[in-house]
């Protein structure tokens, strides 16, 4: 009678080890795991996250398609020069800039990329091997029209994407008795003349004739009669 309880006493006391040896294991596991879900990144991932944000808040030098117009506000960086550099510099009325050392410049009608290269070469006679940057830091003069009976008719400037719809919110909206139905956009053709391009504002906000509401272009006009 003795050998048996033993002999249970025994397996007994070895399934409690097996059992708190599971237990032990599987606590070292979660501990693994809270441990490298809360592990701070390393240098390298760090650096890394940093400089793609830089990369994504650092503007392009120039586009090669943007014409510079009146009222557009420059940056102009020449390398390793900080006396000659300006920042917010602005295109004025007469299309010019005012440039250390060389003067008035005629910056409206260039594109950056042109301009970059003629204060370029302007700076050439004062300074060996002159490096220009030019930066289109507000753009300004690329604007819509938007007349009759709205809240607000003027000129916008035209800086991101802009609907009709985004344009007619922007003027306070329509006001009472504007002809809904039979709002239009006049955009000037290359040939000089104006194409009227119909806009059924009632249709659009119910979600039909959605292909109305067209992204605007500079110099377009939108009336609302």
């Amino acid at each position: 009678m003795e050998t048996i309880i033993t002999t249970r006493s025994r397996q007994l006391v070895f399934l409690g080890l097996i059992g708190l040896l599971l237990i032990g294991n599987a606590w070292a596991q979660t501990q693994l795991v809270s441990e490298s879900s809360s592990k701070p990144l390393a240098a390298n991932d760090v650096s890394s996250t940093a400089a793609k944000s830089a990369d994504a808040s650092i503007p392009k030098a120039h586009d090669n398609d943007f014409v510079i117009g009146n009222g557009d506000v420059l940056a102009i960086n020449v390398w390793k020069q900080p006396d000659l550099s300006s920042k917010s510099v602005p295109v004025r009325s007469d299309g010019k800039v005012s440039v250390p050392l060389i003067g008035e410049v005629v910056a409206a009608g260039q594109t950056p990329l042109k301009l970059e290269q003629e204060l370029t070469s302007k700076f050439q006679p004062y300074l060996a091997d002159p490096e220009v940057t030019v930066i289109v830091e507000q753009i300004n003069s690329e604007k819509f029209n938007i007349l009759g009976r709205v809240q607000k008719p003027g000129s916008y400037p035209l800086v991101n994407p802009t609907t009709v719809l985004d344009a007619i919110a922007l003027a306070g909206g329509c006001r009472d008795f504007a002809k809904q139905k039979s709002i239009y956009i006049l955009r000037r053709n290359s040939n000089g003349g104006d194409t009227r391009l119909p806009f059924n504002y009632q249709d659009v906000i119910k979600g039909k004739n959605t292909a109305q509401n067209i992204d605007l272009q500079p110099r377009d006009t939108i009336v609302v009669p």
